[in-house]
């Protein structure tokens, strides 16, 4: 295990203390974060103007619904992978750039490569887990699966800080993001639905400002950007395509920043409660304790001398 206590980001933390850690850290770094979020929404941006699901709206038929989504397979699946290589990308740069200055984009980009693979593989595990606990979640209605899904979010935020910070090893990635985020556990869910919460709330006043230039109205892109069907349209508007990535570049870093946060807390925890263990030694009643020490009979403190 790599220490990373020099880290900034390294601290015991309260919900207050990460929300000021993640937005001084984003200030301090945010030119790098930006450009790396920003590369990777014009991507998937570009890409997703082939993916056009309006035309789905009139079907009620779910074998016909399933059948014309196959077109839609490839381009989802390649913007899943490229999501996933960027985040593995800026994961790399907030670890390392803060302890070594001379990681720069090309640098973290090139290194963070061997954790890609691994990550795959992990993400692939996670996300037949997920399922599993998402659909037993629906079992008990909205809040089991909103439970559910918070709790599979977690276990996604801490995969690649413990596999960056503690070595590319599938199974002990695994052991060790369960154990860090069953350690201190409503603590986790509880930070990781406040973020979830303003990221949603970000999101929709960014989707909002996107299409003022094309609408006319912020009111009414903030509470209807979701289901404005002219969004399809401009999917493929050079102007709506560049809007789009800088606002997906402004917050996509936040989760990274966010994801070492709740990784370093568990650890700051973890390394308390062993600093601890040889205090709770020392103070531990031993038998030995219980009788009165054997003296000599010529030592000064044996209390048959000083009775006499």
């Amino acid at each position: 295990m790599h220490e990373f206590k020099n880290h900034p980001l390294y601290q015991r933390h309260t919900i207050d203390s990460a929300m000021n850690t993640i937005w001084e850290f984003y200030k301090k770094n945010f030119v790098v974060l930006f450009v790396i979020s920003l590369v990777m929404s014009l991507i998937i941006q570009y890409i997703s103007r082939n993916i056009n699901t309006s035309d789905l709206q009139n079907i009620t038929d779910p074998m016909e619904i399933f059948a014309r989504m196959k077109v839609f397979i490839w381009p989802m699946l390649l913007i899943t992978m490229i999501n996933l290589l960027f985040t593995t990308i800026i994961h790399y740069y907030i670890l390392h750039h803060s302890i070594d200055n001379q990681d720069s984009i090309i640098t973290s980009a090139i290194k963070s490569m061997k954790y890609f693979i691994p990550y795959l593989l992990v993400m692939i595990l996670l996300a037949f887990a997920g399922s599993i606990a998402i659909m037993l979640g629906l079992m008990v209605f909205i809040v089991g699966a909103v439970f559910s899904l918070l709790y599979v979010l977690t276990l996604y935020l801490m995969v690649l800080p413990a596999m960056m910070a503690e070595g590319p090893d599938i199974i002990n990635t695994i052991s060790r993001t369960f154990k860090l985020a069953h350690r201190n556990f409503w603590s986790n869910i509880g930070w990781v639905a406040v973020l979830l919460m303003l990221l949603i709330v970000i999101s929709l006043v960014l989707s909002g400002i996107v299409l003022l230039p094309f609408s006319g109205s912020f009111i009414r892109n903030l509470f209807n950007s979701g289901n404005t069907p002219e969004v399809m349209e401009l999917a493929k508007n050079p102007v709506y395509i560049l809007l789009s990535a800088v606002a997906n570049a402004l917050t996509f870093p936040l989760m990274p920043i966010f994801a070492f946060i709740l990784y370093f807390n568990g650890r700051a925890a973890e390394e308390e409660v062993i600093q601890m263990v040889p205090f709770i030694e020392e103070q531990k009643l031993k038998v030995e304790d219980l009788y009165a020490k054997p003296y000599s009979d010529d030592h000064p403190e044996n209390p048959d001398n000083i009775n006499k």
